[in-house]
C-alpha cells in the first residue's frame, strides 16, 4: 500500500514551461542499467564545454540514495551533480526534476523539484506519472532555453515494454525533444550485439527513427575484431556503430551506485595484505545505505584496507568502524542487530576502538530514535547508546550546503583549521539526551554565504573516539581524511605510506572526455545536432 509522507500533497509542485526552447538535445540511452550512460553523459558534457558550448545535463527521473544538494537547498541525484561539474555549471533542480529514493523493498520517497512529495510503492507511483510529465518536460525546456545543448540521460532500458505506458524518462523524452539518441551497450555483460539489436527491435517505429548510433562500452582488446558485427548490425537495423569506448578506470570519479565501485579489488587487497600491517577500516553495508560514494576516496588510500561487512562473522578486529548514512535508519538499525553487527560495534567501542557515524549512522549511535510523525513508520527504537543524544524525525527534510570546521573534541583527527564545503540531507533532529548533558560537537558549521553565523554539528564521546555528524562529504577532503587515517594508524601502531597523488575531479573529467572524444565519432555526433564541430581545448 502506498503511504503518503507528512510533506506529501495531492499533486507535485508545478512550474509552467518556457515558451520557446532553443537548445539542441542529445539523448544517451542504454540497453540496461549500468551500461555506462552516466559516464558517457559526463564525458560529452565536458567535451562540448571545452568546445565552448553552453551545455547542461538532464535526467528526468533518477533512482538513487546517493544524492547531492543544490545551492538553493534542493535534492538531486549525485550523478547529475557530477555531470554538471563536467559541464562546468552549478547543478540545478531542473537537471533532475524527479528523484526516487528507495526506502524499503517496495516503497520509495519521491522527491520532485528537489523537495519530498510523497512516499509510494510502484503501483501508486505509476498511477501518478501523469502529474509528473508536465513537470519533467518544463524542466527540460527551461534548460534548453538557457543552454546551447542539453545532454539527456535515460534510465535502465527503453525496451522495458511492460512499463512503456508509464515512461517519463526514456523514449517519451526523446520524442518530446525530437532528440537523436545514442544507444550504449555494455560489452562486459556479454551478448552486446543481441542487446543492441533486441532493444532496437522492441521499440516502436517512431522511437526507432530517433536511434542514430550505437556505442559499445567497456571494451578490452582490439576493436577491429568487432567490425563484422557492426556491419551485420547496421544491415539489420540501418543504424551505424559510431564508437567503441575502452574500459576506463572510474575510481577518480564519484559513482552513483555502490555496485560500480564497492566490489572487491583483488590486486589492491593483495597489496594491502602483503604490507607489514594495513590499516583496517570496516564500513557497515546497510541495506538502504545512502551516499556511500563519499567513502570512495578511502579506497584509493595506500596502506588502507576498506571492508564492507554484512554480518558479524565478517567483522574481525578493525582499527576503525564507520556506520554510513541510510534512507531507513530504524529498519537498518534492526538489521544491524539481526546480523550481530550492533553487538560487534558496541564491543569494539567498549574496547577503546574508534567509531564514526554519518547522518543515519550518527542517529544510530545515540540512545533512542523516535518517529512520532511516521516518517519511517512511527514508533521508537533504542540506539547503540554510544553517544548521549536522541533523535526525532521531523516532517520537513533538512537539505543544505554548509561549510564545516572540525573541532578539537574529536580525537579521531587533529582538527584541520580549513573550512570544508559539505552538505546535509536528513529528516532527523538530534539533541542532547537531557538538559544536563552538554554536547561536544564534532564540527562548527555555517551557511555558504560569507559571514554566516556558526552552529554546532554532531557529537563526540568524552574521549573523542566515538564521533557522529550529519555532514556528508567530509572524507572527500584530503586534509581531514588524512588526519583521520593518521590518528587511527598511530593508535594502531601502523606506519602509513605517504598519500598517493590523486586526480582532482576536474582533471579526471578532462581525462574521461579526452578518451571518449577520441573513441567516439564526434563529427557524426555534431552532425546529428547540426552543430559545427569546434576544436576542443
Amino acid at each position: 500500500m502506498a503511504t503518503s509522507s507528512p510533506t506529501s500533497h495531492t499533486a507535485p509542485p508545478h512550474t509552467a514551461p518556457q515558451a520557446a526552447p532553443l537548445g539542441r538535445v542529445l539523448m544517451i540511452q542504454g540497453t540496461s542499467s549500468h551500461a555506462g550512460k552516466t559516464t558517457v553523459v559526463a564525458a560529452l558534457c565536458r567535451w562540448f564545454a571545452r568546445a565552448g558550448y553552453r551545455v547542461a545535463p538532464y535526467k528526468a527521473q533518477n533512482m538513487s540514495n546517493n544524492a547531492a544538494v543544490t545551492r538553493h537547498g534542493e535534492e538531486v541525484g549525485r550523478a547529475q551533480a557530477m555531470q554538471a561539474a563536467a559541464a562546468r555549471v552549478d547543478v540545478t533542480v531542473d537537471m533532475n526534476p524527479v528523484l526516487l529514493k528507495p526506502q524499503s523493498d517496495r516503497t520509495s520517497q519521491i522527491v520532485v523539484l528537489g523537495k519530498p512529495w510523497l512516499t509510494a510503492d510502484a503501483t501508486d507511483y505509476y498511477a501518478r506519472k501523469h502529474h509528473l510529465w508536465p513537470i519533467v518536460t518544463a524542466a527540460l525546456d527551461r534548460l534548453r532555453a538557457s543552454h546551447d545543448l542539453v545532454i539527456v540521460e535515460g534510465a535502465g532500458s527503453p525496451a522495458e515494454i511492460n512499463l512503456a505506458q508509464y515512461d517519463i524518462v526514456n523514449m517519451r523524452v526523446a520524442r518530446h525533444a525530437d532528440a537523436p539518441v545514442l544507444l550504449v551497450g555494455d560489452i562486459e555483460r556479454g551478448g552486446v550485439f543481441a542487446a543492441l539489436y533486441g532493444t532496437h527491435a522492441l521499440l516502436s517505429d517512431d522511437e526507432r527513427r530517433l536511434i542514430k548510433g550505437f556505442v559499445i562500452n567497456k571494451f578490452r582488446g582490439d576493436p577491429t575484431l568487432l567490425d563484422p558485427g557492426f556491419d551485420m548490425l547496421q544491415a539489420r537495423t540501418g543504424v551505424p556503430t559510431i564508437g567503441v569506448l575502452p574500459w576506463f578506470d572510474l575510481r577518480d570519479l564519484p559513482q552513483e551506485d555502490a555496485l560500480e565501485w564497492a566490489q572487491p579489488d583483488r590486486a589492491r587487497d593483495a597489496a594491502a595484505e602483503a604490507a607489514p600491517r594495513a590499516l583496517d577500516i570496516v564500513i557497515a553495508r546497510l541495506p538502504r545505505v545512502a551516499n556511500l560514494d563519499e567513502f570512495q576516496p578511502l579506497l584509493l588510500e595506500p596502506g588502507v584496507r576498506v571492508r564492507f561487512v554484512g554480518h558479524a562473522g565478517e567483522f574481525g578486529a578493525p582499527d576503525l568502524v564507520i556506520i554510513p548514512g541510510t534512507k531507513s535508519t530504524m529498519d537498518d538499525l534492526h538489521w544491524l542487530r539481526e546480523r550481530g553487527l550492533a553487538d560487534c560495534v558496541q564491543r569494539h567501542a567498549a574496547a577503546g576502538g574508534p567509531v564514526l557515524g554519518i547522518c543515519g549512522g550518527y542517529q544510530m549511535l545515540g540512545h533512542r530514535i523516535d518517529d512520532p510523525a511516521g516518517v519511517e513508520g512511527q514508533g521508537s527504537v533504542e540506539g547503540l547508546r554510544l553517544l548521549p543524544v536522541t533523535t526525532e524525525f521531523a516532517r520537513e527534510k533538512v537539505t543544505r550546503r554548509v561549510r564545516a570546521t572540525a573541532t578539537s573534541a574529536a580525537s579521531l583527527w587533529q582538527a584541520p583549521s580549513v573550512a570544508l564545503p559539505t552538505y546535509e540531507i536528513h529528516m532527523g533532529r538530534t539533541t542532547a539526551l537531557d538538559h544536563q548533558v552538554e554536547l561536544r560537537p564534532a564540527f562548527r558549521v555555517s551557511a555558504e554565504a560569507p559571514g554566516s553565523a556558526e552552529a554546532p554539528d554532531g557529537c563526540c564521546s568524552a574521549d573523542g573516539l566515538i564521533v557522529g555528524t550529519y555532514l556528508h562529504g567530509v572524507l572527500e577532503h584530503a586534509a581531514l581524511r588524512r588526519a583521520l587515517l593518521t590518528r587511527t594508524a598511530e593508535r594502531a601502531g601502523i606506519a602509513l605510506p605517504p598519500p598517493a597523488s590523486a586526480l582532482s575531479l576536474d582533471d579526471a573529467l578532462d581525462r574521461l572526455a579526452t578518451v571518449v572524444g577520441a573513441n567516439l565519432d564526434m563529427e557524426a555526433v555534431c552532425a546529428m545536432l547540426d552543430l559545427p564541430p569546434r576544436a576542443t581545448a
